[in-house]
This record gives structure tokens, C-alpha cells and sequence, in this order.
């Protein structure tokens, strides 16, 4: 009692708090002892899961009835963006090679495809559509295509 009588108020309440957690702390671990706390614990989580399931299928319904991109509908336009990226790089791809090829067949001929159309001909004969196909205001000239070229412009060169 003597010993009781020299403790500061601080040293009690930490002796007390000391004592209150060790309780606490056995009473935890002979809970935890127990089989009946697991399947509690896996009967809780099953809960909880299904809660968070029946959550997000209503967000989804709701976002469904405001006609608004839902996740699906973001998801299957990523895979639909993708597969289109992949095919354009397949495109890109085959026009390099194209070109290599198309560089590599005019160095073999020698120039052959610059000398075979003379200079007075192709004024003389389409000179004036093609710039207008150029330009863009001639209709015979062919159409403009997203790029700005017009595919006029192609078909005088490719002949």
C-alpha cells in the first residue's frame, strides 16, 4: 500500500493501460484459438464480396440506363483500339516494304520511269488537271482524300 501511494497518477494510468492490454491481447488470442473464428472470418469476407458485387452490377445498371460508357463498353473499345493499331502497324509495315522495293527496282533500272514520259507531253496532255487535282477545285481531277492529296494527282504520276 505504501508502494500504491508513491506512484504519479502517469504511472498509474500506463500500469493500468499495461494491464488492460495483456487482458485484452489473451482474450484476442483465445478467440482467435478457436475454429468457430475462421469461419466467421471466411463467412464475413463471402459477405463483404458479395455486397461489393451486387454494388458495382447496380452502379452498372445505372450507368446502362444513362446511355453513358460504362467499364465494359471502355474495355471492349481498348481491345478494338488495339487490334486496329496492330493491323495499322501490319499496313505501315507492308507500305515500307513496298517502298523499299519500289527504291530498289529504280535504282536497278537506272532511271528508266523518269526518262519514258517526255516533258512536252505532260503539259501538253493532263498538265492543267493535275494541278487542279492538286489544288483541289476541279472535280475531274479527283476527289480530296483526308490528307489533303488528291487521288487525281496519283493516277497522272503512276502512268
Amino acid at each position: 500500500m505504501g508502494e500504491d501511494e508513491r506512484r504519479t497518477p502517469v504511472e498509474e494510468a500506463q500500469r493500468l493501460y499495461d494491464i488492460a492490454e495483456s487482458r485484452a491481447a489473451d482474450a484476442m488470442e483465445t478467440l482467435v484459438r478457436r475454429d468457430n473464428f475462421g469461419e466467421l472470418l471466411a463467412r464475413t469476407t463471402e459477405n463483404a464480396m458479395a455486397l461489393a458485387r451486387l454494388g458495382h452490377g447496380a452502379l452498372d445498371a445505372v450507368v446502362r440506363g444513362l446511355r453513358v460508357a460504362g467499364t465494359q463498353d471502355v474495355v471492349h473499345l481498348g481491345h478494338q483500339l488495339a487490334r486496329t493499331e496492330d493491323k495499322l502497324e501490319m499496313v505501315l509495315r507492308e507500305v515500307e516494304r513496298l517502298q523499299e522495293e519500289v527504291t530498289a527496282q529504280r535504282a536497278e533500272l537506272g532511271g528508266l520511269f523518269e526518262r519514258s514520259e517526255p516533258a512536252s507531253e505532260g503539259r501538253a496532255s493532263g498538265g492543267s488537271r493535275a494541278r487542279q487535282g492538286r489544288s483541289g477545285r476541279s472535280s475531274s481531277g479527283g476527289s480530296q482524300s483526308g490528307n489533303g492529296r488528291s487521288s487525281g494527282r496519283r493516277a497522272s504520276t503512276s502512268s
